[in-house]
């Protein structure tokens, strides 16, 4: 049976994403109540996904709708943006990149590896868990548009 990711597992994806936001986009962001994947409908065009493994395995994904990834890489690297192209892909795996690699020091008890970023593109795709958890989705706000954290993690020890 799936279980739910613990709360003491995702509170550092959620402030290192804030964090992330904040230094490197200069950009005020808002959590909203946390879901369950489970049977939510949500669906993106651009995700960066950072595999977890060591004490604890799973991913951390950032997930965006198309405007809001262009917003967002725009900001983040100082230029207007306007495509879907290999810059904006770079852009968003270096992002969810920056958010594991803060989140992992707060998780030193799981001496926890961290892959190199993968990057979904594709409109309306959707980001699902593995088969022993059921992520956690933190949906954000902020000036440049919404987007997600999903955090699907479990602990070995």
């Amino acid at each position: 049976m799936p279980s739910p990711v613990k709360v003491e597992h995702i509170n550092p994806f959620l402030s290192a994403t804030i964090e992330t936001f904040k230094s490197m986009l200069r950009t005020q962001i808002t959590p909203g109540k946390i879901i369950l994947i489970k049977g939510a409908k949500l669906s993106y065009d651009i995700s960066g996904i950072i595999g977890l493994s060591g004490g604890a395995r799973g991913t951390v994904t950032l997930s965006f709708p198309r405007i809001t990834a262009l917003k967002a890489v725009s900001e983040f690297i100082g230029e207007k943006v306007v495509t879907m192209d290999d810059t904006v892909k770079d852009a968003i795996g270096e992002l969810t990149n920056i958010v594991a690699g803060s989140a992992k020091k707060d998780l030193a008890q799981y001496k926890i590896n961290i892959s190199l970023p993968s990057v979904i593109t594709g409109e309306n795709h959707k980001v699902l868990g593995g088969k022993e958890v059921i992520p956690l989705v933190v949906p954000f706000s902020s000036p440049l548009g919404d987007f997600n954290l999903i955090v699907s993690f479990i602990s070995e020890t």
